[in-house]
């Protein structure tokens, strides 16, 4: 074999070796889809109707050819719903599976599509169930993929190479949209329309993404993830929670509807700072007394509910939410009553998440 024949090998096997060097240095995302607007699709590119979760995670990913640039694919269909419909079988199901997965050493991160409407509960709720440092993105749209200037693919993009960067492990749950890095400890969905919905209200965003790249100002210090104390390996429910919203001329109606429903929590979500009429705060005391823990937020966008104000809540037994919305504190609170009823201990829980 003459030396240029030689030569032609063995930069060909190089060639092959620095490939299969490139495929195992590039990070694998695992992508877990669940529908929403962002697997929707419309009569036409200009309407505003449309299905939501019309398309498979496949075809999602098809429409994106540049996600194989930044990552490894993997997908998987966890469900193919409206996010309206979401519910608690679907949310066990997922974490179950991320926290298999995430044992892995092969997965890198993961990225979950979703709908608008409770994206930010599901956020939250793998916030504090999820048990794995490794990066967890959720992603949606505000337009179906039919739409003309359609916003999933960009943040679908983003959304992945967030989930590949070492910078984002250990950052707890984060949603990426319309180039924002949003917590999910403080994340709330503000326009029923706008691309731009989605906003942490209280502390801004945690960063941008900007080339592919995620770009942070500042972290989270509230407990998440593999700091959590919760476990749902087990469960395959969790308890009923009841958010009672609070206006003019409220009375105890819909206290007792949720307390007839076989509530073991409620949320009230009153005016400014927590308040509630007089009717109101009697029957939540009441409710107390009869075993049911009492969470006090706001219907307000931004600002803390907070313990001593107008309301003495430990005179009440009542637990104050802090900067968790109504929703939020929902889900703080089912899994806190996987674990006590004491309110001193509720309360330990909504000032560390």
């Amino acid at each position: 074999m003459n030396t240029k024949k030689i030569k032609s090998i063995l930069s060909l096997c190089m060639l092959i070796v620095f490939i299969t060097i490139g495929a195992q240095v590039k990070p694998t995302i695992y992508v877990l889809a669940t529908g929403g607007t962002i697997a929707g699709t419309g009569k036409s590119s200009t309407t505003s109707a449309y299905k939501a979760g019309s398309i498979s995670v496949e075809q999602l990913l098809d429409a994106v050819p540049d996600l194989a640039t930044v990552a490894n694919i993997k997908s998987e269909q966890i469900a193919n719903i409206g996010s309206q419909d979401m519910n608690f079988q679907v949310w066990l199901k997922l974490v179950k599976r991320i926290n298999e997965l995430s044992k892995d050493p092969n997965i890198n991160g993961f990225v979950i599509t979703h709908g608008t409407d409770t994206q930010d509960e599901t956020a939250y709720f793998l916030n504090l169930t999820a048990k794995t440092s490794k990066p967890i993105v959720l992603v949606g749209a505000m337009r179906p993929s039919t739409a003309l200037s359609a916003d999933g693919p960009r943040n679908l993009f983003n959304a992945v190479a967030c989930a590949a960067s070492p910078e984002s492990i250990a950052k707890g749950v984060m949603v990426v949209m319309d180039d924002k890095i949003i917590g999910a400890d403080d994340i709330s969905k503000t326009n029923t329309l706008s691309v731009g919905s989605f906003d942490n209200p209280n502390f801004g965003p945690l960063g941008i993404m900007y080339n592919g790249k995620p770009i942070y100002t500042r972290t989270s210090k509230k407990k998440n993830t593999i700091d959590a104390e919760f476990d749902v390996t087990k469960l395959d429910k969790l308890p009923r929670v009841d958010i009672i919203l609070g206006y003019v001329n409220t009375d105890k109606v819909f206290v007792d509807a949720a307390l007839n429903a076989g509530a073991k929590g409620l949320v009230y979500a009153g005016v400014g700072n927590g308040n509630m009429s007089g009717e109101v705060l009697n029957a939540l005391s009441q409710s107390v007394k009869k075993g049911i823990p009492v969470v006090r937020s706001s219907r307000l966008p931004a600002g803390p509910t907070c313990q001593w104000d107008e309301i003495d809540d430990d005179a009440h037994n009542f637990s104050a939410s802090w900067y968790l919305t109504p929703q939020r504190s929902r889900i703080l609170l089912m899994l806190a009553l996987t674990k006590t009823t004491d309110y001193r201990e509720i309360q330990r829980m909504f000032t560390e998440y």
